[in-house]
């Protein structure tokens, strides 16, 4: 947090001193208006650049394997496994009902039955919890 304080308080005082020397430069009368506006466009193109990959872009740690011990230990049947996949491409009940070949209560029933071992309030919620626990 002090890096990223500190990088913008540097930033700030650099454009500020840009600003100042353009506005001494107009009035001396050394310098074209066309000139500074192409300084400090490039100015800020490059603090956009080095704010989108420094900022923006953390690496995440994302763990690709996933956890087929949790799965066995919150008791998640391979069906109720399938819904949850479903759930987290963002299918409705209906559509994984027919993705699946069953009827939209079984879904609903395999839903219910993910958001108690899950210990979720909503769907959204139990893909969430799934994720934390590397199980999608």
């Amino acid at each position: 947090m002090k890096k990223t304080i500190l990088v913008f308080t540097l930033l700030i005082v650099a454009l500020y001193t840009l600003f100042r020397i353009s506005k001494y430069s107009l009035l001396v009368g050394g310098t074209s208006m066309e000139f500074i506006i192409t300084a400090i466009a490039i100015v800020f193109f490059i603090v956009g650049i080095y704010i989108n990959k420094k900022s923006l872009h953390k690496p995440r740690n994302i763990s690709k394997e996933i956890d087929r011990q949790k799965i066995k230990g919150l008791e998640i049947t391979s069906r109720e496994y399938e819904v949850l996949q479903a759930i987290s491409e963002g299918l409705s009940n209906k559509e994984i009902a027919e993705k699946l070949f069953l009827s939209e209560s079984t879904i609903k029933t395999h839903v219910s039955n993910l958001l108690v071992k899950l210990n979720a309030k909503r769907r959204t919620q139990a893909v969430q919890i799934a994720k934390d626990h590397n199980i999608l």
